[in-house]
């Protein structure tokens, strides 16, 4: 592998693994020398250290890893705290106003409204602090419980679950009838 193309491949590498990298992994997987790849990671530790960039490479024992530079961790600390905006897709904002309407609700409560999985939703949800554990359903395999938080009234600008606006019958109506119908459909599939 030509000297420059190895040098961006492995800068990449340790971009994307975040954590500490064996040279002898990445000699393996790009099926070169691991003299080669050693050479390689050193000239980069050296380079990033003369150019005086964000990065560094460091050595850790027997791996390298890419990190952020000490002298910018200020700047790091003053960007990490400002607050950031949360941006909910239409699965998020489904599976929340189900967890809202429903809540304690089960993940294969909500699964079984939605008609797929909602674990990336959940768990996404849970990590903007919208939604949380309320506890665990006295069932077998104990499944968690989940409930809107003070954070997500605070963001929907409510003050209590009971001025979240009321669906009228006929939504309620037409809801059970395209979840039937849904059903229905998945029934035939199988």
């Amino acid at each position: 592998m030509e000297k420059k193309e190895l040098y961006k491949t492995v800068e990449g590498i340790l971009f994307t693994m975040g954590d500490a990298v064996e040279p002898t992994r990445i000699a393996q997987a790009l099926q070169i020398p691991l003299s080669q790849v050693t050479d390689c990671l050193e000239q980069m530790k050296r380079d990033y250290e003369l150019q005086d960039r964000g990065m560094r490479i460091i050595s850790l024992e027997s791996a390298y890893q890419m990190c952020t530079s000490t002298d910018i961790y200020e700047s790091l600390i003053k960007i990490a705290r400002q607050p950031q905006k949360q941006v909910l897709t239409d699965v998020m904002l489904e599976t929340l106003s189900i967890v809202a309407y429903k809540q304690p609700v089960t993940k294969a409560e909500v699964d079984k409204i939605r008609g797929v999985s909602s674990d990336h939703a959940i768990s996404r949800l849970v990590e903007y602090d919208l939604i949380e554990e309320l506890g665990r359903l006295d069932a077998p395999g104990r499944p968690m419980l989940f409930g809107t938080t003070e954070q997500f009234l605070r963001s929907f600008g409510v003050s209590s679950l009971d001025e979240l606006p009321a669906m009228s019958p006929l939504q309620v109506e037409e809801f059970r009838q395209e979840a039937s119908e849904e059903a229905a459909e998945m029934e035939v599939d199988i």
